[in-house]
């Protein structure tokens, strides 16, 4: 008998009875994006509590990015409601940090200076900013790395540089924007990891965009599948896949069987691609006999 993606051991379920128990952190209520004519998403509503970690998936279109720009208050909805702790959403604020796929670092800023440099945007004491610039370059592995500038780091350093610099800020939620996509599949394992080291840490709740179907299953409490054209909610998914969490539970009967079920939304039974393999043009660079299949 197969296993289903609803089934959850005692201890998975004990863990969400509780994560439910903890306050409503962000309320999105009958939320409506329209650019002109399209309908980007359309009533998506939902709720996320303190220090869950929620990751967002879809298929290509489905409004992802505009739902995250949405929540950091970079574009304003055509109707319905964002709220952070009770109060409405209106604009950029720093109760939410952004991290994007690009790093947008400070290129003439080190390391340290990159992280000091919100809190002293807003007030913070030069040796205040320091010493806890210091602590999140310790929570992130990068204390060796403190005068350094971001052209001699890794992107996996960078990224995890643009982490640090948006918790710094002590957001109440951290917006992320398919931040590992640029990074080789190793490095992105590796940043998978070092991000739930640091939320597991930091008092801090997670939203996370990712195309990557399996990093939202390694990542996630619960995983919001939206639907394309206009971007819908499917399904708020609780992740039945035990913490914490390791690469070989990819083998698990319960990660595979959330998988197939996400697959379900975004490859759907008849789904048919936007070009398909035998309608490409019949344009052949190979001698004719010069197989390899």
């Amino acid at each position: 008998m197969s296993f289903s993606y609803r089934n959850q051991s005692e201890a998975v379920a004990e863990r969400f009875r509780r994560l439910k128990e903890r306050p409503v952190v962000l309320e999105v209520e009958e939320l409506t994006k329209r650019f002109g004519e399209v309908t980007a998403l359309d009533r998506v509503s939902f709720q996320v509590h303190r220090r869950e970690f929620v990751c967002v998936v879809g298929a290509s279109g489905c409004g992802k990015s505009t739902l995250v720009r949405l929540l950091a208050g970079l574009e304003q909805p055509t109707s319905g409601r964002l709220l952070l702790d009770g109060q409405a959403v209106e604009g950029p604020g720093a109760d939410r940090g952004m991290v994007f796929q690009g790093y947008t670092l400070f290129p003439w800023l080190t390391v340290r200076q990159n992280i000091q440099f919100g809190p002293r945007m807003n007030g913070q004491g030069r040796t205040s900013a320091r010493e806890d610039a210091d602590q999140w370059l310790a929570l992130v592995g990068l204390e060796h790395f403190a005068d350094a500038y971001p052209h001699q780091l890794s992107g996996g350093m960078k990224q995890r540089v643009a982490i640090a610099r948006a918790l710094a800020n002590s957001p109440r939620i951290l917006l992320m924007d398919e931040p590992f996509g640029a990074l080789d599949a190793q490095t992105r394992a590796q940043m998978q990891r070092h991000l739930l080291h640091i939320w597991k840490n930091a008092d801090v709740t997670i939203v996370f965009i990712t195309h990557d179907l399996d990093e939202a299953i390694y990542l996630a409490d619960r995983i919001l599948v939206l639907k394309p054209r206009p971007g819908r909610v499917a399904e708020l998914l609780e992740v039945p896949v035990p913490r914490p969490r390791t690469p070989d539970q990819s083998l698990m009967p319960e990660f595979i069987a959330t998988r197939k079920r996400l697959e379900e939304w975004i490859h759907p039974e008849g789904y048919a691609p936007i070009v398909k393999l035998e309608e490409l043009p019949r344009l052949r660079l190979t001698r004719v006999g010069d197989e390899v299949e």
